[in-house]
């Protein structure tokens, strides 16, 4: 499974939303959804500034994370940013692959 961070803001209409059925209707929504897609949810915060809510979950793939993400930003209640996060081991196997890079303006 792949590992991903969805950075979420309200709109007004999900804001009238989340004020009618609170944070743990949230929630619940959310793990259910996840639970469907054949996911797991990790962590789930609310939070002050650029996001209203910082979601980690498990996922089977890429196409399966854009799939939550669609179906979410639909809704015209909320609006996601999707980060594909990455274990050190990960890390690990990319530093081992040597490519030839050359840089903008290098020679």
């Amino acid at each position: 499974m792949a590992k991903y961070l969805f950075r979420s803001s309200y709109t007004a209409e999900g804001v009238q939303g989340l004020l009618d059925e609170g944070g743990s209707g949230r929630l619940k929504e959310c793990e259910r959804l996840i639970t469907s897609l054949g996911g797991h949810l990790e962590s789930f915060y609310f939070g002050f500034g650029g996001a209203d809510t910082y979601i980690i979950v498990d996922l089977p793939d890429n196409a399966t994370a854009a799939a939550f993400r669609l179906a979410v930003t639909a809704s015209g209640a909320v609006g996601t940013e999707t980060v594909v996060l990455l274990m050190p081991d990960e890390i690990d196997q990319a530093t081992r692959q040597k490519l030839a890079y050359r840089p903008p303006g290098a020679k």
